[in-house]
């Protein structure tokens, strides 16, 4: 079982940058394939971004936020990061990282995959 805490949010103009950061408990983090989701009042959680366990290469993003988002992972120090440039009012909501243990390369783009959920920190974008 793995425990996860997002840190980083705040409140940014449009068009600055976040990044936000999701630390993880446990000694098997390099096996957990993560994701990042948000919800937004009055909305459904929504796929935000994932990577596999290995990193690198091995992400995905949802149209939204492709090209202005990154997902990122430093295993040994059992974090996942995603940075957001180009920020812009709808990208206001809560966003939440996943975890999911894996024996693959693969990545995850449903929250159903997901075993392992953080609190979620709030991000807020002004006009």
């Amino acid at each position: 079982q793995v425990q996860l805490v997002e840190s980083g949010g705040g409140l940014v103009e449009a068009g600055g940058s976040l990044r936000l950061s999701c630390a993880a408990s446990g000694r098997t983090f390099n096996t957990y394939a993560m994701g990042w989701f948000r919800q937004a009042p009055g909305k459904e959680r929504e796929f935000v971004g994932a990577i596999s366990y290995s990193g690198g290469t091995s992400t995905y993003y949802s149209d939204s936020v492709k090209g202005r988002f990154t997902i990122s992972r430093d295993n040994p120090k059992n974090t996942v990061y995603l940075q957001m440039n180009s920020l812009k009012p709808e990208d206001t909501a809560v966003y939440y990282c996943a975890a999911r243990m894996t024996y693959s390369g693969n990545y995850y783009i449903r929250s159903s995959e997901y075993a392992f959920w953080g609190q979620g920190t709030q991000v807020t974008v002004s006009s």
